[in-house]
């Protein structure tokens, strides 16, 4: 079978680096930075992005890379190119249960950032908005209360993300992020240069302005960085943002060819999310919270507000501006592009294991893929609690110690030396010798301490559902007998003879 194959390296860069950049870099890293601390954060914030994020880019896209010249695009067949094993192709199925059961419910939040973008254009936004108003218009748009507009839009985002998906690699997630990308960067430059430009905007309230946001984020409180959950919050963002644990990576570097440079993207993806996330995504939020509510107001607001903080707060900020419709809409349009491109990442994972490892083809892999997303997504809208407990199983667990296991298959299984030469083959970079050492050892330690933390802070809670609301148990461990169901279906599939 003739596989797809990248366009051009640009096309393969800018869809890399979509499906990294989503709302993570600009609604879930500014709350991070503000609930830690602000330039606190910073520190193991950029400590993480080298001693974890860069690593596990690696592995991913040597990972990929090798995976693709054995003619496999996803972990179970990855896993078993490197060593054939029943057992590792049934934890490579993880690899393939994560990415779809996070784009089940990320679907409906990216359809959220279109419904936005006609709220923006339809001036219900004014100047005259209020903090109950845009809180309720969002209370009742997440919850559908107000049924059609928002459910409307979610099936219109899994046809639009089917219908891409099915026009392939260089046919249709390329050419989405050859548009979607540089227009995310222009309506984020625009943005940034409005809210510099801000100033001071109550006179009364002096110590209330842009400079003081940007000092807030860029100042460390070095006393604090004894506290473990700064580091792991840190931690959690590379993850996030880079979207590593997912197979995306993996996915998308299969489609190089087998002699491609994969250092030298790999950096410049990264490179690229971070320059979203932090001179964008951080430059427009934080500085602009603390302009007008105050560094204290920002902070009491980022602890409460969630989603929140992008759907309710940064609105009624831009009401209060000149033309604040328009540079509302910039927001959420910039919001979507983010968020199709990353959902498109997860996606190509899922219709890439049907139609690679199960054999079917591109269309019936789309409408399975599709339909899967869609059955999730539906339980995950309607289900009390579901969002909440398939972020937490897939979204935050499941990819920390799946990167891990993708460490220890590249690594200890694939050798320490093979690896090595694998990554650095055909690199237009010489990379530093002791970044395999990083690989091998502190990444994995790094993760191990990571995992180790969380379940000693949180494991039982989330086992045993403490603190959850008792009308959400039923459906949270409703939505656990889904998933597990849904794995053991996915690794049957992967287990069977490919016709």
């Amino acid at each position: 079978m003739n596989r797809d194959t990248w366009g051009s390296k640009i096309g393969l860069i800018l869809a890399m680096a979509g499906g990294a950049v989503g709302l993570g870099n600009f609604i879930r890293f500014p709350l991070q930075a503000v609930n830690n601390g602000g330039g606190t954060f910073m520190i193991p914030y950029f400590i993480a992005f080298f001693l974890l994020g860069i690593p596990l880019m690696f592995v991913e896209w040597g990972l990929g890379r090798f995976g693709g010249s054995k003619g496999h695009a996803t972990l179970p067949g990855i896993f078993c190119a490197i060593k054939n094993s029943i057992t590792l192709k049934l934890i490579g199925v993880f690899g393939i249960m994560i990415p779809l059961t996070i784009m089940s419910y990320y679907s409906f939040i990216e359809s959220w950032t279109l419904g936005y973008t006609f709220f923006s254009l339809s001036g219900k936004f004014g100047a005259e908005l209020t903090p109950d108003q845009s809180a309720a218009i969002f209370s009742d748009y997440a919850s559908l209360k107000s049924f059609w507009l928002p459910y409307s839009l979610f099936i219109l985002i899994l046809f639009l993300n089917g219908y891409i998906l099915y026009k392939g690699i260089s046919g249709g997630i390329e050419k989405v992020a050859k548009i979607l990308m540089p227009l995310l960067f222009v309506f984020a430059f625009f943005l940034v240069i409005r809210v510099f430009t801000l100033g001071t905007p109550d006179p009364s309230l002096p110590d209330n302005n842009i400079i003081t946001g940007l000092k807030f984020l860029w100042t460390p409180d070095f006393s604090k960085l004894g506290e473990f959950k700064i580091w792991l919050a840190a931690a959690g963002q590379i993850f996030f943002t880079l979207s590593l644990g997912l197979g995306a990576i993996a996915c998308y570097a299969s489609y190089v060819k087998k002699d491609d440079d994969i250092v030298t993207p790999a950096i410049a993806t990264s490179t690229i999310n971070e320059v979203a996330e932090v001179c964008l995504g951080g430059s427009i939020a934080v500085p602009l919270a603390v302009a007008f509510f105050g560094v204290a107001g920002a902070v009491s607001i980022a602890g409460s507000a969630g989603l929140g903080f992008g759907f309710v707060t940064l609105p009624l900020l831009f009401a209060k501006l000149p033309f604040g419709s328009v540079f509302s809409f910039m927001w959420f349009i910039l919001l979507f592009f983010a968020a199709i491109t990353s959902s498109l990442s997860m996606g190509a994972i899922v219709v890439a294991f049907f139609s690679e490892v199960v054999g079917f083809s591109k269309k019936v892999s789309c409408l399975v893929t599709m339909g899967l997303v869609c059955l999730l997504g539906h339980w995950a809208i309607f289900a009390p609690g579901a969002i909440d407990e398939m972020d937490t199983l897939a979204g935050t667990y499941g990819l920390v110690l799946f990167a891990l296991i993708e460490i220890y298959v590249w690594v200890y299984l694939f050798g320490f030396n093979a690896s090595w030469e694998e990554l650095v083959r055909g690199s237009h970079i010489k990379l530093w010798s002791g970044i395999k050492w990083i690989i091998a050892i502190i990444t994995p330690l790094y993760l191990i301490i990571i995992i180790s933390g969380w379940l000693y802070q949180d494991a039982g809670k989330v086992f045993f559902l403490q603190g959850v609301p008792e009308n959400e148990i039923i459906y949270r461990s409703l939505t656990r007998i889904i998933l597990f169901i849904i794995f053991i279906f996915l690794s049957i599939l992967a287990l069977r003879k490919k016709k």
